[in-house]
């Protein structure tokens, strides 16, 4: 896997990668950016998180599960000093579907958190990664 980083101006900086994506990071205002992308530890974030979504929805469709969505939430703590690294992560996951198993939705997120997610898994080698569920029905997503 190969991307590359483009320095545009100022800490803004343009991320593509190897199949034909593009995206903008910044920095933070007070450190010279002008707010007009996402910032790097926010990016690490999000992969981490499309990447355990994406595990998630796959066992629960092998599964034959009702699946009709799925949000994770995540909350994340850094530390104080310089290097600012995460600390702490907490990821939520709200599966939604209309019959879902209790027990299919947590060994999919257990088994993502221990097995398939390669980069959870990389980043509870230095950081505390939590994880839980809950089950929403249709009905009570569009109500």
């Amino acid at each position: 896997m190969k991307v590359r980083i483009k320095w545009v101006e100022g800490v803004s900086f343009v991320g593509e990668s190897e199949t034909g994506h593009a995206v903008v990071l910044d920095g933070a205002p007070e450190n010279g950016g002008r707010n007009i992308g996402m910032r790097p530890m926010e990016m690490l974030l999000i992969g981490m998180g499309a990447c355990t979504s994406f595990d998630v929805v796959t066992i629960l469709k092998k599964a034959r599960q009702p699946i009709v969505d799925c949000v994770a939430d995540i909350q994340a703590e850094r530390a104080d000093e310089v290097p600012k690294v995460f600390t702490k992560i907490h990821v939520h996951f709200v599966v939604t579907g209309d019959g879902l198993n209790p027990v299919q939705v947590e060994r999919a997120v257990k088994l993502s958190a221990e097995k398939y997610c390669s980069a959870s898994i990389m980043l509870s080698k230095s950081v505390e990664i939590t994880h839980d569920f809950e089950i929403k029905t249709t009905a009570e997503v569009s109500a």
